[in-house]
């Protein structure tokens, strides 16, 4: 992984895009919106980059997902007909489950899980 010179912390687009093989287009459209929640900064020029603005055991998986796609992790299912209210109530609580996992997954215990590779944002 290529990072800016003189400065480790800091991944460029292109490399960025290659290792998780991704379009750069699209790459640096989610890298936006990460941008725009806070969770990197970036700067630009030859020496510039992508870095975390935060530590990775900082930012859960939960706060990425509600800053690039909140829908998923709030559904709503109405409680109509014969049913209803039980199916949504289970669906109520498997979105507490989900949130529950979510906010227990960190940047850096996915960073350490013994893929054998190390994945950055």
């Amino acid at each position: 992984m290529a990072r800016g010179h003189g400065r480790p912390d800091l991944f460029h687009i292109g490399e960025l895009a290659a290792s998780e093989a991704i379009p750069a287009n699209y790459l640096a459209q989610i890298l936006a919106e990460l941008r725009n929640a806070g969770f990197i900064t970036s700067k630009r020029g030859k020496f510039g980059g992508y870095a975390l603005s935060r530590p990775p055991e900082e930012i859960s998986l939960h706060d990425i997902v509600k800053a690039l796609d909140p829908e998923m992790l709030e559904f709503d299912i109405g409680g109509e007909g014969e049913s209803g209210q039980r199916v949504r109530e289970v669906w109520k609580e498997v979105q507490r489950t989900l949130e529950t996992q979510t906010r227990g997954i960190t940047l850096d215990t996915l960073a350490s899980q013994p893929s054998g590779a190390m994945y950055y944002i």
